[in-house]
């Protein structure tokens, strides 16, 4: 009765995890983003374990979400995967005023961000290859 299953967003060899909500500005999140971008799953887990920024730990944990998803959802193999994919766009945004001389006030704003980490499996892509 209803509308038709859509087909899914990412290939066959792809899977996907998306962090919500993540209270850091868009710009500090994509520096963590721009690091492990390009590399393979266990080198950007150890970048990511040992990295200085506060919200190393997040992302990491997003990063083992769509490991977990790669294996169990759609049977990747973990040693071959790679993270093409991890961009950060902007989220809601907190709106609070801070008191300021004279009766005056200033705004603040508290910005969140949405992280979305896409691993390919390289296996597959060397298999049709040869």
């Amino acid at each position: 009765m209803g509308k038709p299953k859509s087909p899914p967003k990412q290939a066959a060899n792809e899977a996907r995890a998306v962090l919500r909500m993540l209270r850091i500005s868009p710009q500090k999140l994509n520096l963590l983003a721009q690091q492990i971008r390009g590399l393979t799953v266990e080198k950007a887990l150890n970048e990511l374990q040992f990295s200085p920024k506060r919200h190393a730990a997040d992302v990491r944990k997003a990063l083992q979400s769509a490991i977990a998803n790669a294996e169990n959802n759609h049977g990747l193999d973990i040693d071959s995967l790679i993270v093409t994919q991890a961009h950060v766009g902007k989220n809601l945004v907190m709106k609070r005023i801070r008191a300021r001389a004279r009766g005056r006030a200033a705004r603040i704003h508290k910005p969140f961000s949405q992280l979305t980490i896409v691993l390919t499996d390289t296996s597959a892509t060397v298999e049709e290859a040869a």
